[in-house]
């Protein structure tokens, strides 16, 4: 016995050691954005993220009994990352006293429904106007002055050139990042955050302000010059068609350097709120250094002039103002609505911008966008808006279907991103029913989908497909409302055929398999000697509307 009493406590001592130490995980690797062969690509937990996300109503995150029935839905939406809002006036009520409760309770609820978050950060300014500060914010015009109108009016839009403005906003933003860094390290919930939302003047294409118009009057800051000065050759045509136009000077006034006019006042603007939302960023980094980006509420059709559109914000065609003033910034994100979705990818993605599309839309219509800005153009995520109440009326909504198909085939999606082996193709009947494109040593032909039978049907309005090269003679397809043909792009016999076609999904990177399709599955025209002679065989991959599943074909060729 007393050879058993003298080994209990070192026993004890060890188990209770273990059952300490054992519990103790180290914290995962911070979020950062990081170039990985030929993509700039989200690094979550230490590997490659891609946001299959979802931005609630503006209101929405601030009552955690509102969102109590909509977590279940956006956990089974196959969703992975939520943007959620987090308002100035319900940090900081009182100023100086910061209440964190609405943040810890949205940090809680992600966790216990395994999701992402993306806070947006709704501080000095909401789509170009301040109604989420603190009353005490609002009352005192005089320590936060507002925007002046061509008019002369005051506007309800804090002015950049407030230096409380600036100093109160970057404070209780990095309270909110310091108690990020207190309360999230260990689990690295938050992958991103927003600073602000789509920024810039409406009612007017500047500040008049005393203050505006002293800064607007004086000499072009020489930070701003030097930066054009050395990035000439890469400077977009936008800003270098103005410049050019007023001599090219580098000094002078706004006017002096950009002429007269609108243009000199929005890209004084532009300048100006990435010098602010700059100094907001950086003041949050110093507490936790994660990835931050702004969003831009985009040009419209009917809009004539700046101050029509937020004048000031992140447009396409004032991107260079905003790499200059805002280094800190590390996304320049447009939100889409619009349907040229395509032409303003291309425009957001100069100068090597890297895509996260904040805000967008759902539907069929959201679905191919989103495969198109992941495939295409190696987007890190997308995001539609209100997603809570679409995902709540409709569980297999197009978005939430495709995100269940992304969720186990993201790996793929993502090593081929780094790769160069993914593409994507975003038809519409009235415009592009059909697109060729090379990938690999192929070249393949995307059409809209005419059904089944040998007596064609009409196609919809739209189809969508994203194609991987996933091996040699192979590829890996999913795609809705569409039909896909190959023929050689490489040296070779010149008939491309199926040699076997698979239907099936990846669940956590592992392929599992599904139907072998055949026969009828893959004859998609039965004019054999008219295709023969494109050197093609009439049989291909099909994807009608609301696809469920992916194909994964294997070619080989003949003579």
């Amino acid at each position: 016995m007393k050879i058993l009493k003298s080994l209990a406590l070192p026993v004890i001592l060890t188990i209770c050691f273990c059952s300490v130490s054992c519990t103790e995980q180290p914290a995962p690797p911070m979020p950062v954005l990081e170039k990985r062969g030929n993509a700039t690509q989200l690094i979550v937990d230490g590997e490659p993220f891609l946001v299959l996300g979802g931005e609630l109503h503006n209101s929405s995150s601030s009552s955690r009994e509102y969102m109590k029935e909509y977590w279940p839905v956006l956990k089974n939406s196959g969703m992975n990352t939520v943007l959620a809002a987090v308002e100035w006036s319900l940090i900081e009520p009182v100023e100086g006293k910061f209440n964190f409760s609405v943040v810890d309770e949205l940090l809680s609820d992600a966790r216990k429904n395994d999701l992402k978050l993306i806070l947006l950060w709704f501080g000095s300014w909401k789509n170009g106007q301040s109604h989420y500060m603190p009353e005490w914010v609002k009352k005192d015009f005089t320590r936060f002055p507002r925007v002046k109108a061509e008019n002369g009016k005051s506007l309800e839009i804090l002015s950049i050139f407030g230096k409380e403005t600036l100093e109160k906003d970057s404070k209780a933003f990095s309270a909110l990042m310091k108690h990020l860094a207190e309360t999230d390290s260990q689990y690295r919930t938050v992958i991103m955050v927003q600073v602000q939302n789509e920024v810039g003047i409406i009612g007017s294409p500047r500040d008049h302000s005393e203050e505006a118009n002293t800064a607007f009057n004086s000499t072009v800051p020489q930070e701003l010059m030097d930066y054009m000065v050395s990035h000439r050759d890469n400077l977009l045509p936008e800003l270098t068609e103005v410049w050019s136009a007023a001599g090219n000077k580098t000094s002078g006034t706004w006017q002096e350097v950009f002429g007269k006019g609108d243009k000199a006042d929005e890209f004084f603007m532009a300048w100006n709120y990435a010098c602010f939302i700059n100094e907001c960023a950086k003041a949050g980094k110093k507490e936790y250094e994660i990835p931050m980006f702004v969003n831009a509420w985009i040009v419209q059709p009917q809009d004539k002039r700046p101050g029509d559109y937020p004048s000031g914000g992140p447009q396409a065609h004032v991107l260079d103002f905003w790499r200059a003033g805002a280094p800190d910034v590390d996304l320049l994100c447009p939100d889409i609505y619009l349907p040229d979705f395509c032409e303003i990818c291309d425009l957001y993605t100069r100068n090597d911008n890297i895509l996260f599309i904040p805000e967008s839309r759902a539907g069929e219509q959201g679905a191919g966008q989103m495969l198109h800005a992941i495939g295409k153009y190696n987007a890190v995520g997308y995001s539609p808006f209100g997603i809570e109440q679409i995902f709540a009326r409709d569980e297999n909504e197009p978005v939430a279907k495709a995100y269940r198909i992304l969720q186990g085939f993201a790996p793929l999606v993502l090593e081929a991103q780094q790769k160069g082996t993914i593409t994507s193709v975003l038809l519409k009947e009235e415009k592009n029913p059909s697109k060729e494109i090379i990938l690999g040593d192929y070249r393949i032909r995307a059409e809209l989908f005419r059904g089944w039978g040998s007596s064609p049907s009409q196609p919809k309005t739209g189809g969508y497909c994203l194609i991987i090269n996933s091996a040699a003679d192979e590829y890996t397809i999913f795609g809705s409302n569409v039909q896909i043909s190959f023929s050689p792009a490489a040296p070779g016999p010149a008939i491309a055929a199926i040699s076997r076609l698979d239907e099936g999904r990846y669940e956590k990177g592992k392929w599992v398999q599904g139907r072998r399709l055949n026969g009828d599955d893959i004859m998609i025209d039965y004019d054999l000697a008219a295709r023969a002679l494109e050197n093609r065989t009439g049989t291909g991959l099909k994807f009608p509307e609301g696809s469920e599943s992916l194909q994964r074909v294997k070619l080989y060729r003949y003579e």
